[in-house]
């Protein structure tokens, strides 16, 4: 890791909602590059941490450890584990959660890791490859053709998913389908490429696997739960997130645990929630960059934040999770 940390996606939006004071715990939930949890232990002399599923991304975080000592607590693992990573660090309670979700720019960059199709590489896309969980080249030449239709559809958007996995059936009787050159090549051949549309035919399918390699939205959703667990009366949780998928997820628990829940229908009365409201919204729309860091940082153009501050009410208890479709452990 060089010596100028990595500038996260909206770092002055969240630097200016969590505002971190001397004293203070926040868990910086994807630590990445460790651009948030730098700013946070520069803007004050508060404790961070951070968290990651990826070990090279801790290993990293090395010369900031230098730098900050015992300020800056490093741990590997998952942040749907948060609520007992963090109680492990000796902590009951944090005064901020802060969530960059999805995969981060330095793992899209190594073509080592099977995210990306720019590069010829293995497909692989674990956001952990220390563990022993599959690889996106072990569902994609195991799956049944339904079933990877389904999830290329549910996480990938993607109006031609049906088309998409028949065709890697056939491709897969023929020769294993194991780097992400060839995985492009296929969703190519079956997605028109339009002129209206700039992003490459095999973005989607690509999205898709990797949100249900590393069950996302299932480790999404226990991280809110544990920061509403975790957070102390007016903490802040603050997430970032980069397509609809998540940012959908987020809207719902924080209309929820605000005592906001959906109605069906306009036409009917709003439905206050019967569990007291574990968190205050200051605003109920997402807060999207600037046009000027849209411009610096292409990344950032599909970003959106939302944050919340935690009320004095206990946790909910009653709430059921997030499907976990594909069992990936």
């Amino acid at each position: 890791m060089n010596n100028v940390p990595h500038i996260p996606v909206m770092l002055e939006n969240v630097l200016a909602v969590l505002m971190p004071e001397d004293g203070e715990v926040y868990v910086d939930g994807t630590f990445g590059a460790g651009g948030y949890s730098a700013a946070f232990l520069e803007h004050s002399g508060c404790t961070v941490i951070a968290i990651d599923r990826d070990r090279t991304a801790l290993e990293k975080g090395a010369a900031l450890k230098e730098k900050y000592g015992k300020r800056l607590i490093l741990v590997h693992g998952r942040f749907g584990d948060a609520l007992k990573l963090v109680r492990e660090a000796g902590f009951h309670s944090v005064n901020g959660f802060v969530l960059d979700v999805g995969v981060s720019s330095m793992q899209l960059d190594q073509a080592e890791r099977g995210f990306s199709f720019r590069h010829d590489a293995p497909l692989d896309m674990r956001m952990d490859q220390g563990s022993d969980n599959k690889t996106a080249a072990d569902f994609v030449n195991t799956l049944p053709e339904e079933e990877l239709a389904n999830l290329i559809y549910r996480y990938g958007d993607e109006r031609r998913s049906r088309h998409i996995a028949h065709r890697i059936i056939e491709e897969r009787a023929l020769e294993p389908i194991l780097t992400t050159g060839r995985l492009a090549e296929i969703v190519r051949a079956v997605v028109p490429k339009s002129y209206k549309d700039k992003i490459d035919p095999a973005t989607r399918t690509f999205q898709a696997l990797r949100v249900y390699v590393n069950d996302e939205l299932g480790e999404l959703d226990r991280a809110l739960k544990a920061s509403e667990e975790l957070l102390a009366e007016k903490g802040r949780l603050v997430v970032v997130a980069f397509h609809s998928l998540e940012d959908t997820q987020v809207k719902q628990f924080l209309r929820d645990r605000s005592g906001q829940q959906s109605h069906g229908s306009r036409y009917l009365p709003r439905m206050e929630s019967q569990n007291p409201a574990t968190f205050m919204l200051p605003s109920r729309k997402a807060l999207f960059p600037s046009g000027e860091e849209a411009a610096i940082n292409p990344r950032s153009r599909s970003a959106r934040m939302r944050y919340a501050i935690r009320t004095a009410a206990p946790p909910w208890r009653t709430d059921s999770s997030v499907e976990n479709v594909g069992g990936r452990g």
